[in-house]
C-alpha cells in the first residue's frame, strides 16, 4: 500500500534519532554523519534495523545534512551519499515483513534566505532538487523537518512538488513561545504549507512531548491537513562530555501517546535524543491509537511570513496606494526604479490601517514581471503584511507567487474559461486566496443576477481544479454611480447574496463607484459602510483617507466589532494627535521600519548640521534599541530585526563616509573586539551572521572566523587579537561536543577571555555544564551581554 493510502487507516511511527545513535556507535564530534552511510553502511543498516524491530513505520534516510553546501570540498558527492543512505534504509526496510516506507530527510541548508540573507530563493531550490532527483525513484516520501525558516520550507517543497509525485510532510522547529526562527507562528506556517498542498504537517526538534503538546493541540483545531509529530526526547544536557536528553523511553511513550491522541494527528515519532526503545515503548503505547477523521476547516486566511490576516465578520482593509493607476509620483518611482518611494508608500498605509497590500506595478513601459517580482520581495523586506497581488499578466503572477513568503491575495481571476485556465492552476501550485470577479467573455452583466451567476461559475471551475470556495473572494464589481443611478444598488445586491447565500467571502475596489464626481471621499465612505453592512469581508481603499478610515472604524464599532470602543477611540485619538516632523524622527523611523535607502539619504541630510558621532548617539543606537526591546519582547520578529539593521547600516556608511573625508578618527576609544565562531564540524551559520551584524551595528568590532572552526584556531585569533569576548555557535547535537572542547581550551590557554553560546539544541543548563559565561537564547541576548561586559 503506498503511503498516501495508508494515511489515516492507523497511527504510524516515525523512527528516532540517527545522529545521537551514531555518535554511541564511534561517530566523533564535528564528523559528518551522513559520510557513515558510505563508510560505515552496516552501523547505518543496524540502526535502521532497530527502529524496525521497534515497530517503526518510518525511516528516515541518513540524509538529513546531504546538501552540496555541506560536502563543498569534500571527495563526495551529493548523489552518492543520498543514493547510499536510502539504499542504506531499504535494506533495512525490507528485511522487514511490515511495510515499511523509506523518507528522503531534508534538513536546513544552514544558509538564512535573502532579502534577510545571503542565499538566493533559487539557489536554495536548486540545492534541494539534487537531493530529490538523487533519491525519488527509491523513496516512498519526502520528509522536510527541523525547519526553522518559512522560505526554505517554500524553496523544498516546490523542489518536491515540481520533480516528483511523492508525498511530501513538512515539520518545523519551533521556540517555546510558538514561533519559527523567522517568526512564523503556527497558524501562518500552517497556512502558507497548506496552501502549497503538502500532505502532513507538524513539529519536530527544539522540544520534548510534553511540551509540544499545547502546539499540537492548537494547530490541530485549525487544521485540515494530517499533522505529524517527532518530539525531542526532551532538553539536551551535556554529561561527561556527552549530549544527552533527560526523558525515559516510558515516559516518552506516556507523553507521545496525548499527543497521538490529538485532533488531526496521523503520525507520531521521535527527533533528538529518542533510541529504538523510546520508538519501541513508543510503539506500545501509540499504535492503538486510532487517527480521528480530519475535519475540513473553513477560514479564508491570506498571510504574509510572519502574520496571519483572516477573512471573516469584520471586514479587513486592502491599501490601494501601490498602483500606478492616476498616481504620477508612483508611476515615475516605477519607471525609475525608486524603491525607496514604494516602500514609504508601503510603511505609510501599515500605520494608516492596512491589514493587506495591493502590490500593482503594471505600466507597459517597464518589464511587468521582473519589476513586480522585486518589489514584492522587496516590500516583504520591510513589512509583515500580507501582499495582494495584482496583476493580469499570468507570466508576471507566477514569478511573484513563486518568490513569495506567506499565501498571498491573488488578483484576479474572472469569469473568462481563458482567465480561469490561466490563474487557477498557479493557485493551486502555489497557494493563496484568488480575488474573482463577476465579469466573463460577454462583459460585466447589468443585473445583480448576471454576476452571481458568473460567480457560481467560478466557484464551480475552482472546484474542479481542487480549489475550495473557502480560497476565493469574489468582487461584484463597483461601477460608478456618475453612469448609472443604480449601480450601487446593483453592487450591493450581488454582494450580499454571495456572501450570505453562497458563503463565500466579497471584496470590492470601493473608490471606484465615485469615478466622475466631486468630493468622492464622501461618496466613498458611503457606499463603504453601505457594502460593509451588506457583507463586504475586503475593502480595497486608501487607508491615508481618513473619512474612509473614520467610517470603517465607526461601523464596527457600532457593529459590536470594537469592544469597548477600543479602536475607535485610538484612531480618532491618533487622527487628532500633531505630527512631528523631525528629520531626527524621520531617521528613527527609517531605521525602525527598515527602509535602507530612506535611512541614508536622512543621515546625509542630517551630516550638514549635525556631528557624526551626536548622529549615532542620538538617533542611530536609540531606533536600534528600539527594535531590540521589541525583538525581545516578542512584538518584533527576525526579519524586521535584520531589515532594521541593514538601514542602519547605510546610515553608518553614510556618516564613515563624511569622517573619512574629513580626515577625522571614527571614534576616540578603541572598539572593542570580539571573535565569533560556528565550532569545528558544523556548517550551519545563520545564527552566527544574525549575532554579527547586530554586533557591528553596536559600535562592536566583531572577527568572524566563519564554519567549521577548529577550537585550535579560534584560540590563536582570540589571543592575537587580545579580545575579551568569544562567541561560539552550533546547531547540530553531533557538534556541540567541540564547543565544550573549545571552552576547555580557553580555560587552560587563555582563561581571561569570557566565552558565549548559542545554538537550536542549547538550554542554560548545558552551557552552564560545558562552561561557557554566558548562554543567550537569541542574537539581541548576546548584544546586551557584550553591551554589559565592556562597560565594566
Amino acid at each position: 500500500m503506498r503511503f498516501r493510502e495508508k494515511l489515516g487507516k492507523e497511527m504510524l511511527l516515525f523512527d528516532g534519532a540517527m545522529g545521537t545513535q551514531l555518535q554511541a556507535k564511534g561517530l566523533k564530534a564535528g564528523e559528518l554523519p551522513e559520510i557513515w552511510n558510505l563508510t560505515h553502511k552496516e552501523t547505518v543498516r543496524d540502526i535502521h534495523r532497530a527502529y524496525v524491530h521497534a515497530g517503526c513505520d518510518i525511516l528516515k534516510a541518513n540524509t538529513f545534512g546531504a546538501n552540496a553546501l555541506k560536502f563543498e570540498g569534500t571527495p563526495y558527492t551529493v548523489s552518492e551519499i543520498v543514493q547510499a543512505a536510502v539504499e542504506n534504509a531499504q535494506t533495512a526496510a525490507a528485511e522487514s515483513a511490515r511495510e515499511v516506507y523509506v523518507a528522503l530527510d531534508l534538513g536546513p541548508t544552514g544558509k538564512l534566505l535573502k532579502p534577510y540573507g545571503e542565499l538566493e530563493f533559487s539557489k536554495a531550490y536548486e540545492l534541494y532538487k539534487e537531493e530529490i532527483v538523487a533519491a525519488r525513484e527509491n523513496v516512498d516520501l519526502i520528509l522536510i523537518e527541523t525547519m526553522g525558516d518559512l522560505y526554505e520550507i517554500k524553496a523544498a517543497v516546490l523542489a518536491a512538488k515540481e520533480n516528483t509525485d511523492l508525498p511530501v510532510v513538512v515539520t518545523m522547529i519551533f521556540d517555546e513561545q510558538g514561533k519559527l526562527l523567522t517568526g512564523a507562528d503556527i497558524e501562518t506556517a500552517l497556512f502558507t504549507l497548506e496552501g502549497l498542498g503538502v500532505d502532513m504537517i507538524g513539529f519536530n526538534c527544539g522540544l520534548g512531548p510534553v511540551q509540544m503538546l499545547p502546539f499540537v493541540q492548537k494547530i490541530g483545531a485549525i487544521s485540515s491537513t494530517p499533522i505529524a509529530v517527532n518530539p525531542n526526547a526532551g532538553l539536551p544536557e551535556c554529561i561527561d562530555g556527552v549530549t544527552s536528553y533527560n526523558v525515559s523511553p516510558a515516559e516518552f511513550a506516556e507523553a507521545l501517546s496525548e499527543i497521538a491522541g490529538c485532533d488531526g494527528v496521523w503520525a507520531v515519532g521521535g527527533c533528538c535524543g529518542t533510541t529504538p526503545a523510546h520508538l519501541e515503548a513508543a510503539a506500545r503505547a501509540c499504535k492503538g491509537i486510532a487517527p480521528k477523521a480530519i475535519k475540513e476547516k473553513n477560514f479564508t486566511a491570506v498571510t504574509s511570513y510572519g502574520k496571519t490576516v483572516y477573512m471573516g465578520e469584520r471586514p479587513i482593509l486592502i491599501g490601494e496606494r501601490i498602483n500606478p493607476t492616476g498616481k504620477k509620483r508612483l508611476k515615475a518611482a516605477l519607471v525609475e526604479g525608486d524603491e525607496g518611494y514604494i516602500f514609504s508608500e508601503a510603511v505609510a498605509q501599515a500605520d494608516g490601517g492596512a491589514h493587506v497590500l495591493d502590490v500593482n506595478v503594471g505600466l507597459p513601459e517597464i518589464d511587468e514581471p521582473a519589476v513586480l517580482e522585486r518589489t514584492v520581495q522587496g516590500l516583504q523586506g520591510i513589512t509583515d503584511l500580507p501582499l495582494q497581488i495584482d496583476t493580469s499578466d499570468p507570466v508576471a503572477m507566477e514569478r511573484a507567487l513563486r518568490i513569495y513568503n506567506g499565501k498571498p491575495l491573488i488578483n484576479s481571476v474572472n469569469g473568462k474559461q481563458e482567465s480561469m485556465d490561466a490563474v487557477f492552476p498557479l493557485v493551486k501550485k502555489y497557494g493563496g486566496v484568488v480575488v474573482c470577479l463577476t465579469l466573463d467573455e460577454h462583459g460585466i452583466p447589468d443585473s445583480a443576477e448576471g454576476r452571481i451567476q458568473i460567480a457560481e461559475k467560478i466557484i464551480k471551475t475552482a472546484e474542479s481544479y481542487g480549489i475550495s470556495k473557502k480560497n476565493l473572494i469574489i468582487d461584484t464589481l463597483a461601477m460608478t454611480v456618475s453612469t448609472g443611478a443604480d449601480n450601487a444598488k446593483i453592487t450591493l445586491e450581488a454582494l450580499r447574496y454571495i456572501r450570505r447565500t453562497l458563503g463565500v467571502h466579497t471584496v470590492l475596489g470601493v473608490s471606484n463607484i465615485s469615478f466622475g464626481l466631486p468630493k468622492r471621499d464622501s461618496i466613498n465612505a458611503a457606499f463603504f459602510t453601505l457594502a460593509m453592512e451588506n457583507g463586504l469581508s475586503a475593502g480595497i481603499i486608501n487607508p491615508k483617507s481618513d473619512v474612509m478610515m473614520n467610517a470603517y472604524y465607526a461601523f464596527c464599532a457600532l457593529k459590536g466589532l470594537d469592544e469597548n470602543f477600543e479602536q475607535y477611540i485610538g484612531h480618532v485619538t491618533d487622527s487628532a494627535a500633531p505630527a512631528n516632523p523631525g528629520m531626527g524622527t524621520d531617521l528613527k523611523t527609517a531605521v525602525i521600519k527598515g527602509l535602507k535607502a530612506e535611512a541614508g539619504e536622512q543621515a546625509k541630510t542630517l551630516l550638514k548640521d549635525v556631528l557624526p558621532l551626536d548622529i549615532i548617539n542620538t538617533y542611530l543606537i536609540p531606533a536600534l534599541d528600539t527594535v531590540g526591546q521589541g525583538f525581545e519582547k516578542g512584538t518584533i520578529f527576525l526579519p524586521q530585526l535584520l531589515m532594521s539593521a541593514d538601514a542602519a547600516k547605510a546610515a553608518f556608511d553614510e556618516i564613515k563616509q563624511v569622517i573619512a573625508q574629513s580626515g577625522a578618527p571614527a571614534n576616540d576609544e578603541k572598539k572593542n573586539k570580539i571573535v565569533i565562531a560556528t565550532v569545528k564540524g558544523d556548517i550551519h551559520d545563520i545564527g552566527k551572521n544574525i549575532v554579527k551584524v547586530l554586533l557591528e551595528n553596536y559600535g562592536f568590532d566583531v572577527i568572524d572566523l566563519g564554519k567549521d572552526v577548529p577550537p585550535e584556531v579560534i584560540l590563536e585569533t582570540a589571543k592575537r587579537e587580545n579580545v575579551r569576548l568569544v562567541g561560539l555557535s552550533a546547531l547540530m547535537t553531533t557538534t556541540v561536543a567541540n564547543m565544550e572542547i573549545t571552552i576547555d581550551l580557553f580555560r587552560r590557554e587563555y582563561p581571561d577571555c569570557k566565552i558565549m553560546v548559542g545554538g537550536a539544541v542549547l538550554t542554560q543548563d548545558y552551557a552552564n555544564r560545558i562552561g561557557a559565561d554566558f548562554y543567550s537564547k537569541d542574537a539581541m541576548g548576546s548584544v546586551r551581554y557584550a553591551e554589559k561586559l565592556f562597560s565594566k
